[in-house]
């Protein structure tokens, strides 16, 4: 544990980054998921969620959860999925 106070608070900070960033992963994981399922049963609102699936891609790259180079190649492959 560390003693000196600017330590003790990058120890807070680190521990909340950390949630918020493993809360968008997972978000991101179970969207990814489920436009996936989506377009392998051929439901009738594949459309929205592969849209829904792109905009959690994004934000994730927006936050830098997520490279930009990955974020868009993942949004390519749900594309070329879907069309």
């Amino acid at each position: 544990m560390p003693n000196i106070k600017s330590a003790k608070k990058r120890v807070k900070v680190i521990e909340t980054k950390t949630a918020r960033n493993k809360a968008i992963k997972s978000d991101l994981k179970t969207a990814l998921k489920k436009a996936e399922a989506a377009v392998n049963d051929n439901a009738e609102n594949k459309a929205e969620v592969v849209k829904a699936a792109i905009k959690k891609v994004d934000m994730a790259c927006t936050k830098g959860i997520m490279h930009k180079n990955k974020a868009a190649r993942k949004k390519s492959q749900l594309a070329k999925k879907l069309g």
